[in-house]
């Protein structure tokens, strides 16, 4: 269990690259707060988005919360957590078994996707670059 924290916590996340592939950039927001890092590398908009997921699960630690609910906007991580998606690209296999891994300290973790409008991770990497 992650902490002792009472009820659930809601995170959103998002990664991005520019240009993809690029420099990858994560950004997480939790109890009001923004968490960005833009030094995570090189790679695609898909790594970008695994390690969100798996930052916002640190996030979430440092919070002492034990039950989370993870929103983010990629169909495709969210498919790949849940499992159903047919198989899933051997270059994702280590990302979700960090994901598991770390989420297995915690009571209860939930991944729901969200529309990229209504993610205030992405909103907040678009205003990081100025964007709104």
């Amino acid at each position: 269990m992650a902490g002792q924290g009472s009820g659930t916590v809601k995170i959103y996340y998002d990664g991005g690259c520019r240009p993809n592939p690029g420099m990858i950039e994560t950004a997480v927001v939790a109890a009001g707060k923004t968490h960005h890092r833009a030094d995570h590398g090189h790679g695609d908009s898909n790594d970008a988005e695994w390690l969100a997921i798996i930052a916002a699960l640190g996030i979430a630690r440092e919070l002492g919360v034990a039950d989370v609910i993870l929103l983010g906007d990629s169909k495709l991580v969210v498919a790949q957590i849940s499992g159903s998606t047919r198989g899933i690209a051997p270059r994702f296999c280590a990302y979700l078994a960090t994901f598991r891994a770390l989420a297995a300290d915690f009571d209860r973790v939930r991944v729901r996707h969200v529309g990229r409008g209504q993610n205030l991770a992405g909103i907040a990497l678009e205003r990081v670059h100025g964007r709104i």
